[in-house]
């Protein structure tokens, strides 16, 4: 490694380690939900009345999860620092019916799930995860983490076009992964995932299933200056949102409950009970204000101060592809956050919030960058302007520019998990 490095490879390697456990929401949760409760927090049950102590406290509902720290001496209407990121991937979903095949291959079918990329996900060797639900409602993760499935391309022998022309996939007929030689029969998978989670075929009642790639993250480059891995849109936010809340805790002062919000379901309009446009957010900081004996004056004083960084990757200047992006704005790898803003709104950033950030990001001593999108290509939008929107509360957009964005295996700078994870801090902090 170069002697020129300054990312923290403690931390870069923590993040390789919670890519490769987290290959589903669910299990996203679940570990962090284990790092929380190692930093000292305690789970909370949304149908428990909820008390007015001080600490580390945590909600989980399916892939979302929500974390706050009450510090002593927090007042019914101290103003929250919010950190919004998001548990889901673009991916392949088993489908409801999922035995499936012809011509003497066993196949699984799936649906397409967000933005997914859809050539990146060809033959790569693929795992299977997710959660099973029994039918006494109890819900059991799995995770078949070794070479299970693939989507074979046509061989180019028979697709002669394929280099000149380009490749054309048909999201219903070519994207069935094959796991299998002779004929499909109903119910084979769910026996398969049962045995594999160590529960009877006949008591699984639900699944939400996905594949994943089995390749583990890395690093990438002469002088491994790049980290390449799944999932980094966007669990490399929910890390860093880890990694801060933590560390802010252990400030001696906090001017602000700083907290954790990770939802479910951005990558498909964040409408649902866990996504970003649902009342979980809203609920569980009302319900931390009307805990600690405030009321509904206290909890709009406290909304009227509350900041949220959503943090969620955006776009690294490709160098193959340079026309695509603005002509002022290239964020580069390696170069620290960027502060995304659209002023049509796809992102929340204004000015007032940037300022916010630059701050936190100076305290850090943390490089900084802007991202804006080229006025003739569509922007891509957060949870920024919907938590915006729904509570109130000022949100500015930032993030980890990243190359591969949607790909079954993306690419940023492996100083920038370290470098976003401090300026999260000094966020928190305050």
């Amino acid at each position: 490694m170069s002697s020129a490095h300054r990312f923290d490879r403690g931390h870069t390697d923590d993040l390789m380690t919670f890519l490769a456990a987290s290959p589903s929401p669910y299990h996203a949760v679940a570990n962090t939900a284990e790092r929380l409760e190692k930093a000292g927090f305690r789970q909370v049950a949304e149908t428990d009345a909820w008390d007015a102590s001080t600490g580390g406290k945590y909600v989980t509902r399916g892939g979302a999860i929500i974390a706050w720290y009450v510090p002593e001496g927090a007042t019914t209407a101290t103003p929250f620092r919010i950190i919004g990121a998001h548990t889901d991937s673009p991916n392949l979903r088993v489908k409801p019916l999922p035995d499936t095949g012809s011509h003497g291959w066993r196949q699984i079918a799936v649906e397409l799930y967000g933005g997914t990329l859809l050539n990146t996900w060809l033959d790569r060797d693929l795992g299977l995860s997710g959660r099973i639900t029994l039918r006494d409602g109890s819900h059991h993760l799995v995770n078949v983490d070794r070479p299970l499935l693939r989507v074979p391309q046509l061989a180019v022998h028979l697709d002669r076009s394929v280099n000149s022309d380009g490749l054309k996939l048909d999201k219903q007929r070519h994207m069935t992964p094959i796991w299998g030689l002779g004929d499909p029969h109903e119910g084979d998978l769910i026996r398969f995932v049962a045995e594999e989670a160590g529960v009877v075929a006949g008591d699984v009642t639900g699944w939400d299933l996905m594949v994943h790639s089995v390749e583990a993250p890395a690093y990438l480059g002469r002088d491994q200056e790049l980290l390449a891995g799944p999932r980094m849109d966007n669990l490399l936010s929910v890390h860093a949102g880890i990694a801060a809340l933590t560390a802010a805790c252990a400030s001696a002062s906090l001017p602000y409950i700083p907290v954790l919000a990770a939802f479910d379901h951005e990558e498909n309009g964040s409408q649902s009970d866990t996504g970003a446009e649902g009342p979980l957010l809203g609920n569980v900081l009302e319900r931390s204000v009307f805990a600690r004996g405030g009321s509904f004056e206290d909890k709009s004083r406290a909304f009227a101060g509350t900041v949220c960084l959503s943090s969620d990757t955006g776009h690294a200047v490709h160098p193959n592809y340079s026309e695509r992006h603005d002509p002022g704005h290239h964020p580069m790898p390696n170069g620290g956050p960027i502060l995304k803003v659209n002023v049509n709104q796809r992102y929340a950033t204004d000015g007032s919030g940037r300022a916010v950030f630059a701050a936190a990001a100076e305290r850090a001593g943390v490089p900084w960058q802007h991202f804006v999108s080229n006025n003739a290509m569509p922007c891509g939008t957060t949870i920024g302007p919907i938590t915006a929107a729904r509570h109130g509360i000022t949100t500015v957009d930032i993030g980890v520019a990243i190359l591969s964005m949607h790909s079954a295996r993306e690419l940023c700078g492996a100083d920038d998990p370290h470098l976003l994870a401090s300026a999260l801090t000094a966020f928190l902090e305050g």
